[in-house]
């Protein structure tokens, strides 16, 4: 069971937040953002999630290079300053970024350069300073670190092939091979724990900051993983792959569906829930675990992306180019989250349940106590039968969205001429609203007068932005995740409004002050 307080909260991922280094980070922007949500009256703050991403591919943060480490281009300069890491000098060498946009090859050039100089001060202060105990301690306490290090030391080594294409020793994880290269890269190794030490030194401040605030943070946790990472490279016997070549011999997708005619072929490689046998099971229930808790220790609440994928999940051929050839497998089910129960105590999941929904999909989901998802823009292309409309909901225990990431805005639905105009119509006399009308608040009003426990809004539905500040168009592989919101629009009058409607229909937070914030880790 999941206990959700009734109550609101903002889709907004780190990246989209205001900030001088051209992508959203962890630094004053990102608290300041707490203040804004504590202001508005908002409990949740609900992001995607925090991997670092491959510009091979787009840098979709559910393609991730980990399921564990953090992005280092999510490092606030800022924050490093305060800690004597950098200097003025060389945040203020920067290229001129956008306000409006990540330019993901730049920002990543110049992270890196800040990065590379916290570094080499960090490696002056003395042996055994407390930043250099914290440090010890960090990597002592993160069983994931040493395989991940290695990891994206080879990559770079590798010119960024993927682990697969590496030479035979070290796809296959020979022993004296990982041995030899620890010794080789050990200074680049040391490097990149310390980055991952910084990213969660910096995010644990943010979450201290939250608490505080009485903002519950809300994490994403994508079924699956990316071929080329950290985790399938260390764990490759619970995964769907060939002995030989180390490719996947099925992919994860789903089929034809509401966003793509012919599916979406994801590529990702599958589990070995079945025919590993009692060995690899064990295995695969421990990465999990681990997986789980080290989610929890970021979040105060995960959504599961892609929740049917426990009952079942659709398995493509890896040959095939789409998504339409493929089955669905049966999934661990219920046995799988009792296990994970046992071990790690109430897990307070989210579901995303969208697309092709079963009723067992559904018992699983329930049986568990998981809210489901919602989304309104879902509500109004068929019948007054649609499940997504709000006198549908059987229980309170839901989530509603106004949309999701993987949206369109609210206002660029409505202003699309890829939506149907009876659907707009149907919207408008649900919403006892006008053409002309602010759409996007008609959608905020609706999602917060249902019987949903939980409401979450994306900032761009709250500032009433079009399709331009799209995050992700699914099934397309390039241009998506740029979209940043400038700080001039995160005004004391929008908070104002955003608390007015959630005090009216019930929902309003009221903020705890706790005093003095002891932000140091």
């Amino acid at each position: 069971m999941t206990d959700l307080e009734r109550g609101s909260g903002v889709l907004l991922h780190i990246t989209s937040l205001p900030s001088p280094f051209g992508i959203g980070d962890l630094g004053p922007e990102a608290h300041a953002f707490v203040e804004f949500l504590a202001a508005a009256g908002q409990r949740y703050w609900q992001f995607l999630p925090l991997c670092p991403t491959s510009a091979g591919l787009d840098n979709s943060p559910y393609m991730g290079l980990s399921a564990f480490a953090g992005n280092h281009l999510l490092i606030s300069p800022e924050l490093l300053q305060e800690d004597g890491l950098a200097s003025d000098e060389l945040l203020s060498s920067g290229p001129e970024f956008s306000d409006y946009l990540v330019d993901f090859a730049p920002v990543r050039a110049f992270k890196e350069q800040v990065l590379a100089a916290a570094f080499k001060t960090f490696r002056q202060l003395p042996e055994r300073g407390e930043f250099r105990r914290q440090l010890a301690e960090f990597k002592a306490d993160q069983p994931w670190l040493a395989d991940y290090a290695l990891f994206i030391c080879l990559h770079e080594d590798q010119q960024g092939r993927p682990w697969h294409d590496w030479p035979e020793p070290l796809a296959r994880r020979e022993p004296a091979a990982l041995q030899e290269e620890r010794r080789r890269l050990a200074a680049r190794i040391s490097y990149h724990e310390f980055v991952q030490f910084i990213f969660y030194r910096q995010w644990q401040r943010l979450r201290v900051r939250a608490a505080a605030r009485g903002v519950r943070l809300v994490g994403d946790l994508p079924i699956y993983v990316a071929q080329d990472s950290a985790e399938v490279w260390a764990w490759p016997d619970c995964f769907l792959l060939d002995p030989e070549t180390h490719q996947p011999t099925h992919v994860a997708g789903v089929p034809p569906d509401y966003f793509s005619a012919t599916g979406q072929r994801w590529g990702n490689p599958l589990f070995r829930w079945h025919d590993g046998g009692p060995t690899v099971q064990k295995r695969l229930y421990q990465w999990w675990a681990r997986r789980f808790a080290h989610q929890l220790e970021q979040a105060d609440i995960v959504r599961i992306d892609h929740f049917r994928g426990f009952e079942s999940f659709w398995q493509v051929p890896a040959e095939e180019p789409d998504a339409v050839r493929g089955e669905w497998v049966p999934g661990p089910g219920l046995e799988f989250f009792h296990k994970m129960g046992k071990k790690l105590g109430k897990l307070p999941i989210i579901a995303e349940d969208l697309g092709l929904i079963t009723s067992e999909v559904e018992k699983l989901r329930d049986r568990l106590g998981f809210p489901g998802m919602k989304v309104l823009q879902f509500a109004f292309d068929s019948d007054e039968t649609n499940t997504y409309l709000p006198h549908n909901y059987a229980q309170p225990n839901c989530v509603v969205y106004t949309g999701t990431h993987d949206n369109d805005t609210s206002l660029g639905w409505y202003l699309s001429n890829q939506v149907n105009p009876d659907a707009k119509e149907r919207f408008l006399r649900y919403a006892n609203g006008r053409d002309g009308n602010p759409v996007h608040w008609d959608f905020i009003r609706l999602a917060l007068a249902s019987v949903g426990k939980v409401v979450i809004v994306p900032l761009q539905d709250v500032l009433g932005f079009g399709s331009d500040c799209r995050m992700n168009v699914p099934g397309t592989a390039e241009g998506n995740w740029r979209w940043r919101v400038a700080g001039r629009f995160l005004t004391d009058e929008v908070a104002a409004q955003l608390r007015d409607e959630t005090k009216f229909y019930n929902r309003l937070m009221q903020p705890e002050q706790k005093g003095e914030d002891n932000e140091q880790t």
